[in-house]
């Protein structure tokens, strides 16, 4: 199996990358003559630069973002540092600005390329895949291995996720002089556009990545990687779950060891040992520590502050009941009331003792004095480590408690979703209801009624099948019947699928299966599932998600244990 090939000495991920580097989206088009911007009720012509930055706002004008005032200061701030002069002079107030012609053109725009002749689609299909072709692919160890994300992002508005401090700041059009080349030194090294040249070109075979380039907004690096599917992506998510079972191995001493710690002596130890319970348990991130007003205040495990807890010695005819709410990565509100056990929380309240509510819980206690504890107990083992692991484990269990073998496609994938929800749940991914649940839902409902109709419709026509061959006895009748019940089955099981995904879509709502089927299970459990219970593997993963877990299918038996 190519997973399974030769591993490279002293840390080489490859001997040969050769590529296009990446490509450029196009340059902005200006609006129409007749597409105007006003300000102050009269129109006025913009620069080209002033003009694209208004397009960016205008496109957004329908959107929640453009009606919260942190957007609209950072916009403001960042589009007036890129007018002229003269821009300056009058632009001073972003009340008086009108972008409604311009949301219009672009909403306009948008619903004629809806409408384009399937002729004309195809058109833009094959346009998109010669440039796929062209940049979408590189040469690996002599393999032709697929490219993830290889257009550069384009400019626009930031966006950031919850209550981001950012929101609303420019994200500057990324220029070939920004972008490093990564491949080898024998390789054709990628052209950059006419007139323009590389910041740098390396040749540096311990990473991953073809090309990098800093963002403007958080100072951070963006890579263009391989695909999820490529050999070198498929080996590191195969031994990302590999380490996550050797978890498995040693958790029970890991366990022990931070139970006894808990009366540690040391405060420092003991803070430790309640933080790595949390993060065992309830699968918190351990979060890192940020530069103050860089981003949303948002928190981990060890970054935990006494307001973000309540202790309560008993709640809902529980004991020991702590009672979080802060805001996790993204921003995403993480509540949940748990009861723990009494000797962690005896230390909670001791580590509250004489704090203010915006003082540290864990005051002794660092993301890398943990990680380093951590690294101890385990080679590779990190708080992420024990979030792929608890996840991976409740996968498997929910699926043994939850399967029955009886049922029929559909009563098994209810079951697996549901076994996957315990999961998002635990990991906390939450979503914000789809704007079109309530339509979705109503259509499934119409549905379900049409199809209930046609049952008991079917249900008469075979009482009546019945009542003839009752009369006449003939053969003739007898089929009849027979083809009348095979109908009113055929129906029956239409109409019990159709209510279990209604069923599956209620309880899905407001939880993201995504992000946990993608990042924290290891796919060899489902894949396992599938094959030892018959379900096609595209009913659990789509074409993408096949690609990218290639190497689990190849390898995993219906008799794969995690």
């Amino acid at each position: 199996s190519r997973w399974e090939e030769e591993k490279k000495e002293g840390g080489a991920k490859w001997m040969q990358l050769e590529h296009r580097g990446p490509y450029f989206v196009p340059l902005y088009e200006p609006l129409p003559e007749d597409v105007q911007f006003y300000y102050d009720g009269k129109p006025l012509k913009l620069s080209l630069a002033t003009e694209e930055i208004a397009t960016f706002y205008a496109k957004m004008l329908d959107h929640e973002y453009t009606t919260k005032e942190i957007f609209q200061n950072n916009f403001f701030h960042d589009w007036r540092k890129e007018m002229t002069s003269e821009e300056q002079e009058i632009i001073k107030d972003l009340d008086k600005c009108d972008f409604r012609e311009i949301h219009k053109y672009f909403v306009d725009k948008n619903e004629a390329r809806k409408a384009l002749s399937k002729e004309e689609k195809q058109k833009l299909k094959e346009e998109a895949d010669k440039i796929q072709e062209e940049y979408g692919y590189c040469i690996l160890d002599g393999h032709r291995e697929k490219i993830g994300n290889f257009k550069t992002e384009p400019p626009g508005l930031f966006r950031g996720r919850g209550e981001h401090p950012k929101m609303g700041m420019l994200k500057k059009r990324i220029m070939p002089e920004d972008v490093i080349i990564n491949c080898s030194r024998d390789s054709k090294i990628p052209e950059p556009p006419e007139g323009h040249k590389w910041k740098e070109v390396r040749f540096d075979n311990t990473v991953t990545w073809l090309a990098s380039w800093t963002e403007n907004i958080q100072n951070t690096l963006k890579y263009i990687m391989l695909n999820p599917s490529s050999k070198l992506k498929g080996e590191k998510d195969w031994e990302k779950y590999e380490v996550a079972r050797r978890l498995k191995g040693v958790v029970h001493t890991i366990r022990a060891q931070y139970r006894k710690d808990w009366k540690s002596k040391e405060m420092k130890e003991r803070q430790r040992a309640v933080a790595l319970y949390f993060i065992d348990k309830l699968a918190l991130r351990a979060g890192n520590e940020k530069e103050e007003g860089e981003t949303a205040d948002t928190v981990g495990c060890c970054s935990l502050r006494v307001e973000h807890i309540q202790l309560h010695p008993q709640l809902d005819g529980q004991e020991h009941v702590v009672e979080f709410d802060f805001l996790g990565k993204d921003s995403i509100r993480y509540y949940n009331k748990v009861s723990v056990e009494k000797q962690v929380f005896k230390n909670l309240k001791l580590f509250m003792k004489n704090k203010d509510p915006t003082d540290d819980l864990f005051d002794q206690l660092t993301t890398n004095f943990l990680n380093k504890h951590l690294q101890h107990l385990m080679d590779g083992l990190t708080a992420k480590v024990f979030r792929t692991y608890n996840a991976s484990i409740t996968l498997q269990e929910q699926l043994k408690a939850l399967t029955n073998p009886e049922d029929n496609v559909a009563g098994k994938l209810l079951s697996y979703n549901r076994a996957n929800r315990a999961v998002a749940i635990l990991c906390n991914h939450q979503r914000s209801v789809p704007k079109t649940f309530a339509r979705s839902m109503q259509v499934l409902q119409e549905k379900i009624d049409a199809k209930k109709k046609q049952v008991e419709e079917a249900q008469e026509e075979v009482k009546k099948a019945e009542d003839e061959f009752e009369d006449t006895k003939d053969a003739k009748a007898e089929a009849n019947v027979e083809k009348k019940k095979k109908l009113l089955k055929r129906l029956e099981e239409q109409l019990a699928k159709l209510n279990v995904q209604a069923m599956d879509k209620e309880e899905n709502k407001q939880i993201a299966l995504g992000t946990s089927k993608l990042n924290y299970l290891d796919p060899r459990i489902s894949v396992a599932w599938c094959k030892k219970f018959g379900i096609p593997i595209e009913k659990i993963y789509n074409k993408t998600q096949r690609e990218k877990f290639a190497w689990a299918i190849d390898m995993a038996g219906e008799d794969f244990e995690f």
